[in-house]
């Protein structure tokens, strides 16, 4: 499924401003709903480590903020990147909050939603941190539920795999 009108949707940064999700354009990126009172929480962790490994490489981490999912994204955009930064050195980017699920669905996530993960799930987000690896051509390469660690093997050799040609 090619996801490459998602380079045109509008969202906003974390810190304001648009999110220009254009600059993705070939190159690979890992689309994750984050938390930050989440039991998952710590793949904040991870995720950095694997945008900063990778990042040389054509690949980003793109964290979207949601608090559908018990509450657990309470904070102001402010409060959020000081969290992100101050607790797990999150340099990679962030968009504003936003509904992944239900009526409210960002624009981002309505055709994302519709790729299956490894064990066929296909439909809304089940909770913090599912993960779309989106490949340079703008092809969703695959989907991780929300426990797939950031250095899970599925995920490193996917991510690997869709790294553009050097």
């Amino acid at each position: 499924m090619s996801v490459n009108d998602v380079y045109d949707v509008e969202i906003g940064a974390l810190g304001g401003g648009s999110a220009e999700l254009g600059q993705y354009r070939g190159k690979a990126v890992l689309i994750v709903n984050v938390a930050s009172q989440c039991g998952l929480t710590p793949q904040y962790e991870g995720l950095e480590r694997l945008h900063a490994r990778y990042a040389a490489q054509g690949f980003a981490v793109l964290g979207v903020p949601c608090n559908q999912f018990g509450g657990q994204e309470p904070g102001s955009a402010e409060e959020i990147a000081t969290f992100c930064s101050t607790t797990y050195g999150v340099t990679f980017p962030l968009t504003e909050k936003i509904e992944v699920n239900g009526s409210g669905r960002h624009a981002l996530y309505k055709d994302l939603v519709t790729v299956a993960d490894g064990g066929g799930h296909t439909g809304d987000i089940r909770w913090n941190f599912e993960k779309f690896l989106i490949g340079p051509d703008g092809t969703v390469v695959a989907r991780f539920a929300p426990q797939t660690e950031p250095d899970g093997p599925e995920l490193l050799a996917a991510v690997e795999k869709s790294l553009p040609a050097a």
